[in-house]
């Protein structure tokens, strides 16, 4: 698949990779990463024009990141009817209505894997979209810079760099959900203790 990728992005260039980078953003997986990466090596080739490749490509992402979280929005309703009144739903919402600019920022470049899942909980827990703008168009683009500037640095060794990306990503999703583990772990014991305490003696 991600040679026929390379092939096509060799064919047609930078309107492509906007394809590409807009599909992906919808959950599709058309490798979008490996396709970043391998714009950079072929920018420093001279195949294609850097600036059109991050202009493009970051409207092309944000756009899929916008439908996404249009999804999740147009959803609330039946979300709520079905989990409205659940409490682990009540404080899922809570807790990341506090931390979503960092959750958003982070998904779109170092935890690419739940960033869908992301953008369907920004939008069902009405998180105000222009704040979700800012953070997605700040991820996207750190995401362009890093990934697809990896692949110019290292040229015709961008395959390895590639490799790399997607261990690296891999080992951080398993911190990520070991870490969610943990804390929900401590925040049963501590509700099993305070209720402890609370039962009279």
């Amino acid at each position: 698949m991600s040679d026929f990728l390379l092939t096509q992005v060799i064919n047609f260039g930078t309107p492509f990779i906007g394809i590409i980078l807009l599909l992906g953003a919808l959950g599709l997986p058309v490798g979008a990463s490996v396709v970043v990466i391998a714009a950079g090596a072929f920018s420093q080739q001279g195949v294609l024009n850097w600036y059109e490749v991050i202009i493009i490509g970051l409207v092309c992402a944000v756009l899929g990141d916008m439908l996404s979280y249009g999804m999740g929005y147009y959803a609330k309703g039946w979300v709520e009817k079905r989990f409205g009144n659940s409490p682990a739903w009540v404080n899922a919402s809570n807790s990341f209505q506090k931390q979503a600019g960092l959750a958003i920022y982070l998904t779109r470049w170092l935890v690419t894997a739940i960033a869908i899942p992301t953008n369907w909980i920004a939008g069902g827990s009405g998180y105000k979209f222009s704040r979700f703008l800012f953070y997605d168009v700040s991820g996207e683009l750190t995401w362009l810079l890093v990934y697809g500037g990896l692949g110019y640095w290292f040229g015709s060794q961008w395959e390895l760099v590639y490799d790399f990306i997607n261990n690296f990503g891999g080992l951080v999703l398993g911190v990520v959900f070991f870490g969610f583990g943990l804390r929900m772990a401590w925040n049963w014991r501590e509700k099993k203790r305070l209720a402890v305490e609370s039962e009279p003696a």
